[in-house]
Parts: C-alpha cells; sequence; structure tokens
C-alpha cells in the first residue's frame, strides 16, 4: 500500500515538473491591441504616425493616421512577438502599401523596418500610448 502511495506521489510530480517545463519553454503572449505612436524614418523623411491595433489571436487589423499618408486600415499579424502589418493607403490618387516588420519588445515598445516599394525602405519603433 505504502509503495502505491509513493509511486502515485512520484508519477504526480512528474506530470507537474513537465507542466511546468512545458510552459516555461513557450513566448509570453503579447497582445498589441490599443494606441501606439510610431517614429519612422524613410527616404520620405521623418514621421510620428499613430497606430490602433485590435487583435484578435493572431490576427491584427486596425487603423492608421499619419501627416504624410492621411487615414488608413490597416491588417497584419503577430506570432509570438514578430509582428507584421500592412498599411494600403491612398495619396492623391497615388497608390501606397507601407509593410511593417518588426519585433515587440516587452509589452509597450516594438521596432523593425518598413517596406514601402519604390518610394523606399525605413525602420521604425513604437511605444504603446
Amino acid at each position: 500500500m505504502q509503495r502505491k502511495a509513493i509511486r502515485l506521489t512520484a508519477a504526480i510530480a512528474a506530470l507537474l515538473v513537465c507542466a511546468v517545463v512545458g510552459q516555461a519553454g513557450q513566448a509570453p503572449k503579447v497582445d498589441v491591441t490599443g494606441e501606439w505612436i510610431l517614429t519612422v524614418e524613410s527616404a520620405a523623411g521623418s514621421s510620428n504616425p499613430t497606430v490602433t491595433f485590435k487583435q484578435d489571436g493572431e490576427k491584427l487589423t486596425g487603423h492608421y493616421s499619419s501627416q504624410l499618408l492621411g487615414e488608413a486600415e490597416l491588417t497584419g499579424t503577430i506570432k509570438g512577438q514578430a509582428i507584421e502589418f500592412i498599411v494600403a493607403a491612398d495619396v492623391q490618387g497615388t497608390k501606397i502599401q507601407l509593410k511593417y516588420t518588426g519585433a515587440v519588445e516587452g509589452k509597450d515598445s516594438m521596432k523593425g523596418t518598413l517596406s514601402a516599394g519604390e518610394f523606399g525602405d525605413g525602420a521604425f519603433t513604437g511605444k504603446r500610448k
């Protein structure tokens, strides 16, 4: 009887250790929902667009507002800490697609690169407002 209790206790301990180790290896969940201020440096100059994200699992939707491009919707993904979103804007009849690719650092900051096709590339940082 005592051996069964010892075996059961050992089995439970092993399961708990496996569960803790399994959780330790997972990246923390990142939630970027909310308003962010970006600092963008590109061939077009410096700008500080405001981005509002809505996150549903790995899917991102939201709104982009800047002095240079005006107002536009965005779509993207977040997987672990990797973030990617696309802004499709229309500036005085010219279609522009901005692709932001980066990483979320902590819960209130991010940084990465910007690809604007023929309009050039750049870099960005972001801080939660």
